[in-house]
Parts: structure tokens; sequence; C-alpha cells
């Protein structure tokens, strides 16, 4: 603020003090005048005198002031009587006047009482009273704009959603309250879950003012549900532009949206966008698993393995998933179980002490058959955090080993009520997912899943990628062999519906028949339709059945047979296989039956 100089505020005092001298001078100068008159009138004894009708009136000089007095008061009741009179006539003929000054006040005082009263009738939750009172403001006050927007709020605190419409539709006729009806109307469709007119509602309040935050959030959520992930990016933009959002948020949201734009892009049929798009969203967020498994298949389908593998093991480091392990193995798809599990020391060697990396390693030794391998990889995993999953590859290894029947059925009945591991779980709601989605179908919250253990089981989600009871291939029980005759434990509902179905043999045949298998590429995860049935023997294709919870039914067993050793690797035993590697040869097969 600029300071003036000292002498220009010096002279303004100076002058002020000189009016103020200035009247008193002049107050004392009247009083004296009126006093040296008086004065003169009481010395001199002379007064006023009046002749009227032959009569004389003689006033002294105290009567003439009272006199004097008296017809000014006289004169001034006279002006005021006749100003009245006139304003009367001018009231009557409808001018502007005092009177309807005062009428005016009178019913703006009651209106603004009215209103007042029915914004604490709306805060306070009496729908009622609050209608009454904006029903009595609108009848006093010439303010429509401001008393419909509180027959509105009162028609919604008393539950007369019609009312509030009406009211919200008068709204938009005036440009100063157009936006409380647009916002207005608005909620009400979200609330009677119109979300495609809400949309455009949003879409509408948004253009009349791009910074409110609440429109904002509100447009984002409906774009996301709507699929317009193009536009949202813009939202999201916008609100970057505004401060309103960080950069690190806006960089992984923009990344979560351009993923699911370039997702149905891709399957529009334009590839080489979608490319683009998935390698653009792996870029700006390494560590959205999604992302980078679309970026590596885009460099797969482009015959570019190198970058796949980096894009991968780069995620690899930062959260390992089985998506990222199944895309890797997708890289190479016809390999031996020996040279995969080579290739995939590089990936495993980026985050080596995760429990996702040891149970990799793991099912990658079972396919190997390296039984102790894998059982050192596991570790004590299935006693510190069983999950289906670990309890599934322990189970295979006692088996591989050539373990007791009873054994591995124990370990499998831990797992039908054991957790299954991490899922996608919604930090809002809680609600499990089985795959990956930027919005949350339970709550709607955006951006919201993470990989992780929910606090409580969800037996109803169904995992993918890796993520279910670990494959095996299971056989006709021995004989009367320990554990032939144990019943399977009962599966939960719930989790007979989240596995696939699993075939169970009508009745023992001397010979096998007719079994399931799955007929894909290796590398690739086997779905429901994908399974043929084939004749053993015929063609060269093992027979094997994948199943995901272990159901044998307890049949009467054949003839008598003498008791015979397990031994690893003999077809009718529970072996462990990965959709994404090559099943034993057949040469060992057959090697293992002579041994037998």
């Amino acid at each position: 603020m600029p300071r003036w100089p000292p002498w220009p505020r010096a002279a303004c005092k100076g002058r002020a003090m000189l009016l103020s001298a200035l009247k008193i001078l002049i107050f004392f100068a009247i009083v004296l005048v009126l006093t040296l008159g008086a004065m003169q009138l009481s010395e001199t004894g002379h007064g006023l005198s009046m002749v009227y009708g032959s009569t004389e009136y003689t006033l002294g000089p105290v009567q003439l002031v009272i006199a004097a007095l008296v017809v000014v008061l006289l004169g001034w009741i006279t002006v005021r009587l006749l100003g009245l009179f006139l304003a009367f006539l001018r009231f009557l003929l409808g001018d502007e006047t005092a009177i309807n000054r005062y009428f005016a006040r009178s019913r703006e005082r009651k209106g603004y009482d009215a209103l007042s009263e029915g914004m604490l009738a709306v805060a306070s939750g009496e729908g009622k009273l609050a209608q009454d009172k904006a029903a009595k403001a609108a009848k006093f006050l010439d303010k429509p704009h401001v008393t419909d927007l509180l027959a509105a709020q009162a028609a919604e605190v008393a539950g007369d959603s019609r009312k509030a419409g009406e009211v919200y539709r008068r709204l938009l006729s005036d440009p100063r309250t157009r936006f409380v009806g647009i916002r207005g109307l608005m909620r009400q469709k979200l609330d009677e879950g119109d979300t495609v007119t809400a949309l455009k509602l949003a879409e509408k309040a948004y253009a009349l003012k791009p910074k409110h935050a609440e429109v904002q959030d509100t447009l984002l959520q409906l774009q996301t549900r709507q699929g317009d992930w193009k536009g949202a990016r813009a939202v999201l933009k916008d609100k970057r532009q505004q401060g309103q959002l960080p950069k690190d948020v806006h960089i992984r949201r923009d990344a979560v949206l351009a993923l699911k734009e370039a997702s149905e892009v891709l399957a529009h049929g334009n590839s080489i966008s979608a490319r683009e798009a998935a390698i653009s969203a792996n870029r700006a967020s390494p560590d959205l698993i999604p992302a980078a498994v679309l970026a590596a298949r885009s460099y797969i389908a482009q015959n570019d393995p190198r970058n796949a593998g980096r894009v991968l093991q780069k995620t690899w480091s930062v959260r390992p998933h089985p998506s990222i392990a199944a895309t890797y193995a997708e890289i190479v798809p016809d390999e031996k179980p020996a040279a995969r599990l080579r290739r995939f020391e590089d990936l495993m060697r980026q985050n080596p002490d995760h429990e996702e990396t040891r149970l990799l390693r793991a099912e990658l030794l079972l396919a190997a058959e390296d039984f102790p391998g894998a059982r050192r990889a596991l570790g004590d995993l299935a006693e510190k955090h069983p999950t289906v999953r670990s309890l599934s590859i322990l189970a295979a290894v006692e088996r591989g080993e050539g373990g007791d029947d009873a054994v591995v059925r124990g370990i499998l009945a831990r797992a039908l009520v054991a957790s299954r591991g991490p899922q996608w779980v919604c930090d809002k709601c809680h609600n499990v997912m089985a795959d990956w989605s930027p919005t949350c179908d339970s709550c709607g919250g955006f951006d919201t899943l993470t990989w992780c253990e929910p606090d409580t089981p969800a037996w109803g989600a169904t995992a993918s990628n890796g993520v279910e009871m670990l494959p095996l291939l299971v056989g006709a029980p021995h004989g009367n062999g320990a554990g032939a005759d144990v019943p399977a434990p009962p599966v939960p509902a719930a989790q007979a519906r989240a596995t696939p179905p699993v075939p169970q043999p009508e009745a023992p045949a001397p010979e096998a028949g007719p079994v399931e298998i799955a007929d894909v590429s290796p590398g690739m995860v086997p779905r429901e339709s994908d399974y043929r049935r084939v004749s053993p023997g015929v063609g060269g294709v093992e027979p094997a059945m994948t199943v995901t919870d272990p159901e044998p039914a307890a049949v009467a067993p054949p003839a008598p047979e003498p008791l015979r050793e397990p031994v690893p690797g003999v077809q009718g035993d529970i072996l462990p296989v990965r959709p994404d590697v090559e099943p034993p040869e057949e040469d060992e097969m057959r090697i293992a039956g002579k041994n037998r």
C-alpha cells in the first residue's frame, strides 16, 4: 500500500481543525445574539401590540417568543398534513408513496422471516414445515430465484420428488439458477438409477461450471460407468490443470483409462492403435498389471520378445502377479519344462523373496518333475500362509514323492477351506472381483481394485490366471491300498460354483474309458469349451483330467490285488501339470509303467 508524503496529510488535518473552530464560533455568536436580544427586550419593557376588532392585544417579550414558536409549530403541522393528503391522493392513483414503502417493507420483513425459518426447518429435517415457510416466503417476497430454491430443498426433505423436479425445472429459466436446476435434476436421476440422463445433465452442468469439484467427480464416475473413456480422460486432464489432482494420481488414473480405452479399441479390431495405447499406459504406470500384460502381448504380436520380457520383468520387480508369469510363458510357448525353468530365472531374479516368486518356482519345478526341488522352493509357505495354491502344490509334491494317499487327501481337505490367496479387492467396499476392472462392480469406485488377500474368504469369486487351485491329474485309486476307501471331504456349495465342473467316473472299469483333455496350445489357459473327450492311447494322447478340487467317488474296489508300493510318475497317480507347460513325454510314461 503506497504511503503519502507527510505534508498533504498535515494540510488536511489543519483544514479540518479550522472548520471545527469556525463552527464553534458561529454557534457562540448565535447564542450571544439571542442573549443580547432577550436582555434588550427585558430592559426596554416594550412588547408587541396588536389591534383586532377594536381590541388591543399587547404581548410581552416572553409571550412574543412563545407566540412565534406556536405559529411555527402550527405551520409545520399544516405542511405535514397537506403532504399526507397529497401522498394519499398519489396512493389512490397508484404512484409509489411512503404508504407503499411502508407496506412493502412490512411484506419484505415477513418474507425474510419466513425464509430464515424455512432454511432452519430444512436444516432440521422438517420437510412439511419447510414447505409451508417456503410458500409463505414466496407470497411476501418477489425473489423467485431464492424462494424456489427453498421450495425445492423443502420438497426433497419432505420426500416429494415430483414437486422438487417441477421447481428445479422452473429454475432452468433463470440464468442465475440454471446450474442449480441442472444439478438438482442430475441428483434426482442418479437416485432413480437413470445414469444415461444423469450423464447428459452432468455434461451440461460441467459446461456451465467446469471448475465445480462435485460435478467433475460425478461426471467422471458416470463416464467410467458408461465406458466413455475418452471423455473421462479429458475431465481428468482438466482437474489436473486446475490443480485439483496431484500429478502422480493423475498419471496413474490416466494410465488406467488409457488401458481400458486400448482394450476396447482392440476389441473393435484396431490392433495397432491398441498396442500403442497399451505401451503408453505401461510407460505411464509400470505397476499397473493389466497394462503390462497388454503391452507385453503387443510386443509379442510384433515379434519383439526382448521388449516383452523387459516389460514383464520390470512389473514383476514392483508387483509380482500370476498374470505376469502366464504372459511371460507366452513369449516362448513351445519349450521344454527344463528350458522354461531356465528362462524364467530372469523373471524370478527380479523379486526372489516374494511369495509369488516362490510359488512360481515350485510350479516350474513340479512341471520338470523335480519334486525335492519343488519342496525346497515352497519351503514353509504351506504352514505359515496356507492357501489353496500352496496346499495344492504341497499335495502334488507329496504324491510325486510317493506319499501316502491319506496324507495327500488330508492336505487337499485343508485346501478346501483355506484362503484363496491374493485377489482383486475393492479398497472401498471390499468387494472381490475375478478380473481387474477400472471400476468396482459393487460400489462403482474408480481405480479402487488392489491385488491383495481379502479379510474374509470370498468363495463365490472366481479367480483366474493361475490363482485357482493347482491343476492335478487324477486317476482311479489302487485296489485296497491305503486311502482307497477314504471319502473326499465335502465341497462347499459356493466353492463348487466357483470351480469348473469335475467329470466323475460312473463305475470302475478294467480298462480306462474316454477322458477329457484341454485342446489348447502350450502357454494358454484352457476354458471349459476347450475340453474334448478322447480315448487313451488313441493318437498318442495321454489321458488326463484337469480338476481344481478333488472329489473322488467312493466306489466298490475291483478284484483284490496285492498291495504295491506307490512309485512317482505312475499313470493314475496325482501328477502336477500346468496349462503353460507340456505334459510328460509318452516314452517316459511307458518306462514308468514298466518299472511298476
